[in-house]
This record gives C-alpha cells, structure tokens and sequence, in this order.
C-alpha cells in the first residue's frame, strides 16, 4: 500500500500540487487523470522521490518514505518498478542488455542467472526472441512491452507507469493495459499509471484519483 498525506509542490511561484491526499492499495491499478498540467506526473513523481515535496508524507506500505535519506531509500527503490512515458531505453543497449541493467544495479546474480530471468520477463510480456534486437528497430507497442519486462525485472512491490499509452494505436493500448492488469494481478503489487486515456480509465481502473489545477476532486 501506498499512502500519501497532504502533499505540496511548487516549482517557483507556481503552485503545482496543493494538498493531495490519496491511499493506493495492492493488487489494484490506481489511475491518476487530470488535463495538461494539472499536476499528474508531478504527483508521481513525487511519490517517487525524483521530486521533493515542501509539504505532505509518502508512506510505502507504513514506512515514512519521505523522512528516509539517500541509503535509507534504497531498499524501498529496489522493491519499485517503473515505466517511463517514452520507455526511456537506452538506445545503445539490446533489448536484453536494457533488461539487465536494472539486475546489474542492484543484484549479484551470475551473467547465466541474469539472463535467464531476462528471458522470463520477455516470455511474460510476449516477447521472446528479440534479446539482440535494439530498441530502433522495434515498434512502438513493443518498446512499451520491453519497457514492462525492465520493470518487472525485480519482482516488484510497487509498479508506476507514466502515460503508457502515448503515443499508441488504439488496439495496441489495450494490449499495454491488460498487460498492466495482469502484471498487477500476477505480483499483487500497488501499481499507479498516470494516464489521460479514458479506454485506460474505463478498462483497468480500480481507483480514480482525478487532479484539477493540482487539487484533487
């Protein structure tokens, strides 16, 4: 579970955040919708601890997240999963190395296990046999699918997805969210997507956190 008690944000004087309460439980897929600039991707990232509230707690499951420093964070990174807006592969990297990475970071597996579970997380978002391909050459479904398997790659507690839906056809958005849902399902974990879809809001959503010009409605 994911908590967040009255949170405050501003970049300058511009008030972005004002006083957001939200509870997000396991094993749901909580939304968080609102128009361009309402402080959507703010709240996440917040959440998150890329951005640092001048108000208001952030509880993972009871832990003050927000009172942790640097080191104190690091066991709670571990547990979290995230999918970047733009899947944020590097570009350089294969499919498998992009995989990887997150495992090179913050385990001691050997190379064999690391790759093995490579081949898991492909395998569980369909994607088996394209380790050697790089993220230009594929579409842009299955940059979203391997950003999942990134994700995933540690078994997390906690999976953020920022707009997962950008940029996609209608049919292949589905596809992204009932992947979302059944990850969700599958690793009881409290997964937050910030979205402006209302397929995805229709489809997949179990709470609704709804921002209007930073507040919540």
């Amino acid at each position: 579970m994911i908590e967040v008690q009255d949170i405050h944000k501003s970049f300058g004087d511009k008030k972005v955040l004002t006083g957001i309460d939200a509870i997000f439980e396991p094993g749901k897929v909580s939304l968080i919708i609102g128009g361009s600039g309402s402080g959507k991707s703010t709240l996440l990232k917040c959440i998150v601890g890329l951005h640092k509230p001048e108000q208001g707690r952030v509880f993972f499951d009871k832990q003050e997240f927000t009172a942790m420093d640097f080191e104190e964070k690091v066991p709670v990174r571990k547990e979290i999963g995230m999918l970047f807006q733009n899947s944020a592969l590097f570009d350089s990297m294969t499919v498998e190395q992009n995989i990887i990475f997150t495992l090179d970071m913050f385990t001691e597996m050997s190379k064999s296990e690391k790759r093995d579970r490579a081949n898991f997380c492909l395998e569980r978002v369909n994607l088996l046999n394209t380790n050697k391909l790089y993220p230009a050459e594929l579409a842009g479904g299955m940059k979203k699918r391997v950003g999942i398997a990134r994700a995933i790659t540690m078994n997390p507690s906690y999976l953020f997805c920022d707009e997962p839906n950008s940029g996609l056809d209608p049919e292949t958005s589905i596809l992204i969210d009932e992947l979302i849902q059944d990850i969700t399902n599958e690793y009881k974990c409290t997964t937050i997507v910030v979205t402006h879809d209302m397929n995805s809001v229709m489809g997949i959503g179990d709470y609704i956190l709804f921002l209007y010009q930073g507040q919540k409605w």
